[in-house]
């Protein structure tokens, strides 16, 4: 059965799509740890993310770091912090989260509530940024 990250790369899911190509896809988190924390994921649906072969790995993260300036760009933020952990859903993701402290970087913080319209500017502003 396909993952819920597999369906919203095939838009049976709706998201906030920041940005995308051929491999990789990237969007908003629905439940954000901070404005414009972003998931970033290969297509190819892959549990964990050190089973993807180390090209693509490569590539992932390369394509991470693009996303990773357009959120910095559009998001008032001191940087964007990188997490990997994996266990709530069996797709390799990245976080990218804007961060002031390191304290923004905890998963187990409450996630933010942000209206659709404000998640729908976040995720244009990204999208525009995005290079």
């Amino acid at each position: 059965m396909a993952t819920i990250f597999s369906r919203i790369v095939t838009g049976e899911i709706p998201s906030y799509k920041v940005a995308e190509d051929d491999r990789f896809y990237a969007f908003l988190d629905i439940n954000p740890r901070k404005p414009g924390h972003t998931l970033v994921i290969p297509k190819q649906e892959v549990d964990y993310i050190f089973d993807l072969d180390p090209v693509q790995l490569g590539d992932l993260f390369r394509f991470a770091q693009r996303v990773a300036r357009a959120v910095r760009e559009a998001v008032p933020c001191q940087r964007v912090g990188v997490g990997v952990l994996g266990m709530e859903v069996p797709h390799a993701h990245v976080h990218l989260i804007p961060m002031d402290t390191e304290g923004d970087m905890n998963l187990s913080r409450p996630v933010c509530r942000i209206p659709a319209e404000e998640m729908q500017r976040i995720c244009r502003s990204i999208a525009q940024k995005f290079e």
